[in-house]
């Protein structure tokens, strides 16, 4: 009898093989103590912007602000005598860089109040078009189609929308169809860029909070985003971009959607769109990105409402879902078996 040293190789026919378990094809063990995810990112970054400042706190900025601002200004004022006095050349450079940092103060100024003017004007526009089809009032809707051709007269992107609505506007009788010809033919491209910039934000946020584990990176995030987004949409429809009227327009509609309760959003949005077996699978990190970008999905809608100078009539409101389904398509994979 020999022996033999080293492992002991027994052969297994095939049908014992194929009746052994296999631990890949194992289901997921649940985690019954983990909530589900409700994207605390985005309701905490709602709830930020969206709170507005109290009275008290207005009166403590507006005179800390009054008050630095004269002695940063007695102080330079001084330093700039006292140095004209004892170095004359120096001294009148120093002034000079003085007035032109002035200067360039005054422009942003003049920026910042352009911009909420523009905004004023949108404003404006989407409640006389509100009211001229709630009216039936055709000479008012052919003012907010006028307008609406000064609003766009400089942008190329819309100059065929304008030349369509010029030889056609001649043929609508009522208000409705008048603005409904405005609406497909003038805001129908600028649709399609602001959704896009919905899809691309609600990807981001989504990507971001599955992917960095950081706490409050995901908050920032969602909050960074969420404003670069409500900017760009405001910038398509025609509002020029400003730091105090980007956050003017982001506390406007982080407003309107915590006063509607729309900052929520679970699994019974994300079940039609991602199946119940898949989202079960989900990590819950994963899980709480996805429900982050769906809720700035929801952001990205009503910023659109927001900043459309016409209400949505004739062209169907952007369904959150379908921009959910077409944003995050690429962050996972369904199981079709």
């Amino acid at each position: 009898m020999t022996d033999r040293k080293g492992p002991v190789l027994i052969p297994l026919d095939e049908t014992t093989s194929a009746s052994r378990p296999n631990p890949a094809k194992a289901p997921p063990v649940p985690d019954l103590d983990a909530p589900a995810p409700k994207g605390q990112a985005m309701a905490t970054a709602a709830a930020l912007a969206a709170r507005p400042p109290s009275r008290l706190a207005r009166w403590f900025w507006a005179t800390l602000s009054v008050l630095i601002g004269t002695l940063v200004s007695i102080t330079a004022w001084n330093f700039v005598t006292g140095l004209i006095a004892s170095q004359p050349i120096l001294g009148y450079i120093v002034a000079g860089l003085f007035a032109l940092f002035g200067l360039v103060v005054l422009i942003i100024v003049v920026k910042e109040l352009s911009v909420f003017s523009r905004l004023k004007r949108i404003d404006g526009l989407h409640r006389a078009a509100t009211q001229a089809l709630a009216d039936e009032d055709l000479n008012a809707a052919r003012g907010v189609v006028a307008q609406l051709n000064g609003l766009y007269a400089g942008r190329d992107d819309t100059k065929w929308g304008r030349e369509k609505l010029a030889e056609r506007q001649g043929d609508m009788f009522d208000a409705s169809a008048l603005l409904g010809l405005a609406e497909t033919e003038l805001l129908g491209p600028l649709d399609l860029a602001a959704r896009r910039e919905v899809e691309g934000a609600a990807r981001q946020v989504a990507t971001v909070t599955a992917l960095v584990p950081l706490a409050f990176a995901d908050i920032g995030a969602a909050l960074t985003s969420n404003i670069r987004m409500i900017r760009r949409i405001a910038e398509i429809y025609g509002g020029r971009s400003g730091t105090l009227g980007s956050w003017r327009l982001t506390r406007a509609v982080m407003s309107h959607l915590v006063a509607t309760g729309a900052v929520a959003v679970g699994d019974d949005m994300l079940e039609p769109i991602l199946g119940g077996g898949l989202l079960a699978k989900l990590s819950r990190r994963f899980g709480e990105g996805l429900v982050n970008g769906a809720l700035t999905a929801r952001v990205g809608v009503a910023a659109m409402e927001v900043c459309r100078p016409l209400p949505f009539a004739r062209t169907q409101r952007p369904s959150v879902r379908a921009i959910i389904r077409t944003a995050l398509s690429g962050l996972f994979t369904s199981d079709k078996s």
